[in-house]
């Protein structure tokens, strides 16, 4: 589905994406997580037990092929992403909360995702296709390195730090446009060929992790801010980081039929985050 040197691209796109997410991170912002704890805590319960939750369920009800049903759960189980921050920020939510939220998940991503992937893949795994956790994990602790280096430029200079926030920015919209783009050109008959099952899963996460979530957050009380700022974070996962994950860990054979489903839900959970942001940006007026 990817040629070689798209994949290579994707690499060092993920790269500056995350070197620009730790860019716009200070250590006052998890001093605020410890000072503050409540909305995080409600965003990291949301994002690792409602997503997860979700895409297992659609995986199963759907009756999805093994390969398929594993990637949606692997997007399930991804932190979020940039995406999250920008839809936060436009639909006039508690953006602070939004960044602080993308860190903590991203971090405790190590520990998480394989422990959400080994709970919930069991049904669709065997001995001839099987989760790569030790390569799932260091694929993420490499994702943090780069994190960590936009960390320290933020902390000894916010001028350049601003620059590669901006620039991780766009490496984030590039990867979602070079994959979308790329996918949709060379395997656009399988928009035709794709079952009611495979759009439903592919719209269905992301839309129904943004309604738990902003639900989720209302029964516990965040202001509305909170509430607009988990819900995307809890529905818009980092996918350009669950591609990369699947193409750095997966067998190569399995490649074509694990990204299909991620790059439907990146389509889709734009448009989807899209709308609802209008309609929250109405709302607010």
């Amino acid at each position: 589905m990817l040629s070689g040197f798209e994949k290579a691209l994707l690499g060092v796109l993920l790269i500056v994406l995350m070197m620009g997410l730790g860019a716009t991170l200070t250590v006052a912002n998890f001093k605020e997580v410890l000072r503050r704890p409540k909305g995080p805590l409600i965003g990291l319960a949301s994002q690792y037990g409602w997503m997860p939750l979700v895409a297992f369920g659609l995986a199963t009800v759907l009756d999805l092929p093994a390969a398929m049903a594993v990637s949606l759960i692997v997007v399930g189980c991804t932190p979020g992403g940039t995406t999250s921050n920008l839809f936060t920020y436009y639909a006039k939510a508690d953006l602070a909360l939004s960044i602080s939220m993308t860190a903590i998940s991203s971090v405790a991503a190590i520990a998480l995702m394989p422990l959400t992937l080994g709970l919930y893949t069991g049904p669709f795994t065997d001995a001839e296709f099987s989760i790569p956790f030790a390569s799932i994990v260091v694929t993420l602790g490499v994702m943090l390195a780069p994190m960590a280096i936009g960390m320290v430029i933020r902390a000894r200079n916010a001028a350049a730090a601003a620059k590669v926030e901006r620039f991780g920015g766009l490496a984030g919209v590039g990867v979602l446009v070079l994959l979308i783009v790329t996918g949709l050109y060379r395997n656009g008959h399988l928009l035709l060929e794709s079952t009611p099952a495979i759009y439903v899963a592919g719209v269905g996460l992301g839309l129904i992790g943004i309604v738990l979530g902003y639900l989720g957050a209302t029964l516990l009380r965040l202001p509305e801010a909170g509430r607009r700022a988990v819900a995307f974070e809890t529905g818009i996962q980092n996918s350009p980081l669950a591609l990369g994950i699947i193409i750095a860990t997966f067998p190569e054979d399995k490649h074509d039929e694990m990204l299909w489903i991620p790059l439907l839900y990146a389509l889709f959970v734009i448009a989807v985050s899209g709308l609802i942001t209008v309609v929250l940006r109405r709302r607010a007026s």
